[in-house]
């Protein structure tokens, strides 16, 4: 490569030949709270198995990311949804098992699991 002319080239190209998209233009993301207190709560597994289970079901508008301290430890494991349009949802208190359900249910099939929300919790 002999300038940023032909990085970017390569880039494009790139990023078509694997179909990348970029985080803000999917419809939904999804934060995995992985700061020590989500960690040490479990998140690790949690990740792995809402990211398993969305390229499983080839959800290429779902971006999972990790995200710092969500700022509620005592409901750690926590995962948040971000739909384009909608209220942010928190799920809480996480395992791999409701992690899949969520998946399935509102990812999938547009339904919220208000048993996992903090909502469960606070009110």
């Amino acid at each position: 490569m002999k300038n940023i002319k032909e990085l970017k080239a390569l880039r494009d190209s790139l990023r078509q030949s694997v179909n990348i998209n970029e985080s803000n233009e999917r419809r939904v993301r999804v934060l995995v709270g992985m700061a020590t207190c989500g960690i040490a709560a479990g998140a690790s597994p949690i990740f792995s198995a809402i990211s398993e289970e969305v390229e499983k079901r080839s959800l290429t508008d779902v971006a999972v990311k990790q995200t710092g301290c969500i700022g509620i430890c005592q409901f750690e494991p926590i995962v948040e949804v971000y739909e384009t349009g909608k209220e942010k949802v928190t799920y809480v208190n996480m395992t791999p098992e409701k992690a899949v359900k969520v998946v399935s249910s509102h990812l999938v099939n547009n339904t919220i699991v208000n048993e996992f929300t903090i909502g469960q919790y606070t009110s």
